[in-house]
Order: C-alpha cells, then sequence, then structure tokens
C-alpha cells in the first residue's frame, strides 16, 4: 500500500500520509470488504520526540546495523592509538627537539643525498624531481564519473526457510483474531486498527491529529481526568478513548455504524496492557445524534443497559470529541446532542473540543476559506449565549502548551476547546 490509488472523493488522514519510514501492512479485510492496518504510536514519556514503531518491525528502529556497529568498532581502535597524555606516539628514534637529527654543532643532519634545499632531487634544469607513479589517477566509469569502491556487506548465515504459498486475501477468521490480541506490546505502545484513503461518510476508519491532541492534554494532565466517568462523542477508532482509560475510571466510546464500533471493541482489546494497569474501562457503544435517545434496545451489540445510562447521567463529568467538525449538518448535531446530553447530568462537566482548521479553495468565494471551521465557531457563540435557565455555558480556547506526547506534526491550525456546562 506505499502506493495509494485516489479517487474523486478520497479523503487521507496526514498521519497515515506523513508517518516517516512506515511500511503500511494490510492485517485483514472488515465486514464491507475494506483493507485493514494496524499502526503502533509510541508514547513518548519523557516528552523527547522519537520514532514510531514501524508497522513489520517490532524493534522499532533500535539496533543499530551492522555496518554502523563495525564502523564505531574501527573509530575505537583508531582512538586507541594516541598516548596516554592525548599525543600521539612516535618513533623511538626520533629525538626530543620534535623528531629531526641534528649533528654536533646543531645543524640539521639530513640524508646523504639530501641537499641544503631541504632533500629534494632536482633537476639539471632547478625542476622538482618527482616520481613518475606518485601520481594516481582515480577510477573513472565510462561516462567520467568517480567510481567509489564500496566495502561488501557481511552475508548473513543461510537458513532453511519453508516454501511460501500466495494465498487469497480472504477475512480474518475468529482464531487468528484471537491470537493478535495475544501478541505481547510494549508498555508504551498503542496499537490501533484502522482503514486508509477512505470516503467522506467513513473518515472515522482513520486517525487524525485531533485525536492526538486530546491525547496529549490526557497525558500531560493526568490529574484532571483521574478517576471520571467520561464520554466520547464520534471516537472513530477508540484512540483517545484508549488513552483516556489510563487515568480515567469509565470511559464510554461512542459512534455509529456496527463496523466502525467493531473496529473501536477490537483496539480497546489491543490496548488492554495500557488499561489494566490503571483500572480503567471502556465500553463501546452506540450514540446516533441524529436521534434524541440512547439505544436500549437489549438486542443490539452496541446498545446501552438502563444502568449504563443511570451512570452516565449520574457521574459524566468529561466530554471529549477529537475533530469530529468537517460537515456543517453533523456540526449542528453534536451541539444539539451535546446540549442534551449536559442537560440531563446531574454534575457540572467539562467538554474537550479538538479541532484542525482546514484550508479550502472554494469556487463560491473565490479565495481559501474555512467553511466548516467557521461554522463550528459559529456554533460556540451560540451556546455560550443560550440562556434557557436550566444550564449555564462557558466556552474558552486553551493554549496548546503541554508537552507532545505522541509523534505528530502539531500545525497551528490544530485548536483545543473548553465549554464548561453548570446546571442553573
Amino acid at each position: 500500500m506505499d502506493q495509494i490509488t485516489f479517487h474523486y472523493d478520497t479523503v487521507l488522514s496526514d498521519v497515515h500520509l506523513l508517518l516517516p519510514n512506515s511500511r503500511h501492512l494490510m492485517a485483514r479485510l472488515n465486514r464491507v470488504g475494506q483493507p485493514v492496518f494496524i499502526s503502533r504510536f509510541r508514547i513518548l514519556w519523557d516528552g523527547t520526540k522519537q520514532r514510531t514503531c514501524d508497522l513489520g518491525s517490532p524493534g522499532g528502529g533500535e539496533e543499530l546495523d551492522r555496518d554502523t556497529q563495525e564502523e564505531s568498532g574501527r573509530g575505537d581502535a583508531r582512538g586507541s592509538e594516541t598516548g596516554a597524555d592525548g599525543g600521539v606516539d612516535r618513533d623511538e628514534d626520533r629525538g626530543a627537539d620534535g623528531g629531526v637529527n641534528r649533528d654536533e654543532d646543531g645543524g640539521v643532519d639530513r640524508d646523504e643525498d639530501g641537499g641544503a634545499d631541504g632533500g629534494v632531487d632536482r633537476d639539471e634544469d632547478g625542476g622538482v624531481d618527482r616520481d613518475e607513479d606518485r601520481g594516481v589517477e582515480p577510477p573513472l566509469d565510462e561516462d567520467g564519473d568517480l567510481e567509489v569502491p564500496r566495502r561488501p556487506r557481511q552475508r548473513l548465515p543461510e537458513r532453511d526457510r519453508d516454501m511460501v504459498y500466495p494465498i487469497i486475501l480472504s477475512q480474518a477468521r475468529r482464531d487468528e483474531e484471537e491470537e493478535d490480541e495475544e501478541e505481547e506490546c510494549p508498555r508504551d505502545v498503542i496499537r490501533i486498527e484502522h482503514t486508509m484513503a477512505t470516503p467522506l461518510e467513513d473518515v472515522g476508519k482513520q486517525v487524525w491529529r485531533g485525536a492526538f491532541l486530546l491525547a496529549d492534554l490526557i497525558l500531560s494532565q493526568p490529574t484532571t481526568f483521574r478517576g471520571a466517568t467520561v464520554l466520547e462523542l464520534g471516537a472513530g477508532t477508540g484512540l483517545t478513548s484508549v488513552v483516556m482509560a489510563t487515568v480515567a475510571k469509565t470511559v464510554y466510546c461512542t459512534d455509529v455504524g456496527e463496523d466502525l464500533l467493531s473496529m473501536c471493541q477490537k483496539n480497546v482489546t489491543l490496548n488492554r496492557h495500557l488499561m489494566e494497569p490503571a483500572g480503567g474501562k471502556v465500553r463501546v457503544r452506540l450514540l446516533d445524534w441524529l436521534r434524541h435517545d440512547l439505544c436500549t434496545d437489549a438486542d443490539a451489540e452496541f446498545g446501552w443497559t438502563e444502568d449504563e445510562v443511570a451512570d452516565l447521567h449520574d457521574n459524566t463529568t468529561i466530554i471529549i470529541a477529537a475533530d469530529v467538525c468537517y460537515d456543517d449538518d453533523l456540526t449542528d448535531a453534536l451541539f444539539r446532542t451535546l446540549y442534551r446530553i449536559c442537560n440531563n447530568l446531574r454534575l457540572p462537566c467539562t467538554t474537550y473540543l479538538s479541532i484542525e482548521k482546514r484550508l479550502n479553495f472554494t469556487l463560491r468565494h473565490m479565495d481559501i476559506s474555512c467553511e466548516a471551521y467557521d461554522h463550528f465557531r459559529h456554533c460556540l457563540c451560540e451556546m455560550q449565549e443560550l440562556r434557557d435557565g436550566r444550564t449555564c455555558f462557558t466556552v474558552e480556547q486553551v493554549t496548546p502548551s503541554f508537552p507532545q506526547c505522541l509523534l505528530y506534526e502539531r500545525i497551528e491550525q490544530l485548536e483545543l476547546w473548553k465549554v464548561t456546562a453548570v446546571p442553573v
């Protein structure tokens, strides 16, 4: 998949497009026949930028190659030739005055064939007589380019390998999925299943920079979310919910679409090694912004139970949404859902919204505009000015001055907004 074919309606996240030195290896086909990939993102606990784990390379580039090790070994050997005092060892027959032999009168004792001119042989015309073989011509190819000899790489011992036969790609079997889930993963690595180059209606199946920005906030300010009950709207692949579960008590990871919710559930299972030490739980549930109630159908795979609905309304204090405002109708539905949920909560609630300000040239304006972002800001202003006698909303922008804990490009168009809802 290094060569991606784009159609007129194809959308590809910058996270997957600009991920350095990564090979996008397909893991399986999802229920609708789309190729699914697995990416590994390393958490930079110390705040220093490191390279993410490339797909298919468990070591993540931590080992030096053999050529580098051999070259460093030669450098150590050359350095050991210097003396203890930092000077270069000289021959035993050199004098104390810098290695020039002098005679009894203090003059320079030169070789027998060396004259007063410093021992340089000159011809009858006074020119310098140089050896004919002293000038070595550089090796050139037929075009006159310099040929540089290269050290041959050390060949690894040949091993007996089984024959590889081509197979037809098909959907993953249940036993293969269980083997992938049991694969050990380092404590600081997040594994995420996702698709690439999707139509606009399936952009939730990709990983976006807005999710990384929210994840940075959570990892850099864990006390703000520790032990909380959290609701994520439009979770997509569930990356932010997984990170939130490392500090929160319960995270309701919500979205729409059976295939997308199944991907969320798989990502939760793949990252149990991150959540289990903290005791956090992620519950993947269906929440449609275009509906006015939660799905409590007992037969639905991702439906809500009555206890979960009660827990959501009684204990939720944090709501998050990562880069979900790219369509005006969906943005309106998001704020209606946010208003409805906040009015049903018993406790004050803080909502964190990340968004990427995307610049587009439109024929309607014949200029660069950000229509989706402008509509998002308009909805924020309307929510702050709302006075219904039930909930008071306060809106403020959060400066992303917190450390970067994941490797991505934190561009200036990435913004984070905070909405505080307090019952009147």
